[in-house]
């Protein structure tokens, strides 16, 4: 276990990751709020879902994610459609205005990183990925409901090993 002046220094730094996260909400276009951009990207990983399924991903509220969800479909990057198997329920997909606005995210986000990290070499991109990832499985795992370590419980119940959709293009 670490001492405790070592979590003391971790809380400090993450709270500085504010700026990474302020960096990231600058190169969104501005008809685009993060929370949007976070939707679409999960559509483009995981592909047509419920808004059910999309609200646990996101691990927001209906009405959050609903909110969300609305934006994008009065700007023509979502679409909502009857599911065939339930009928009071509709499926979320990208439409091809999503698509491409999610590939224009998805670079603005890489040239971002790349431009700031241009001294780090891939080991150290690497290092700081497995690290980030392994902090938001302890979170996820230590807290209610737990998990396996190394997998995302929400994952786990649907099928899914990869707990990559946490990160999204802003």
């Amino acid at each position: 276990m670490a001492a405790r002046s070592q979590y003391e220094e971790l809380a400090r730094q993450l709270s500085a990751v504010g700026a990474v996260k302020r960096g990231l909400t600058r190169i969104l276009p501005s008809e685009c709020p993060g929370g949007t951009a976070s939707a679409l990207a999960l559509l483009g990983k995981y592909g047509e879902m419920r808004i059910s399924r999309l609200a646990e991903l996101l691990s927001v509220n209906m009405s959050v994610t609903s909110r969300h969800v609305t934006h994008a479909v009065e700007n023509g990057w979502i679409e909502r459609s009857a599911d065939p198997e339930d009928k009071r329920s509709r499926i979320l997909r990208l439409t091809p205005d999503g698509i491409e606005l999610l590939d224009e995210l998805n670079r603005r986000t890489t040239d971002m990183f790349a431009h700031n990290l241009i001294d780090w070499s891939d080991e150290e991109v690497g290092q700081l990925n497995t690290l980030l990832s392994r902090l938001r499985d302890s979170f996820i795992c230590h807290g209610p409901g737990g998990c396996t370590p190394g997998r995302h419980g929400g994952d786990e119940r649907a099928g899914h090993s990869d707990d990559s959709h946490t990160r999204t293009p802003a």
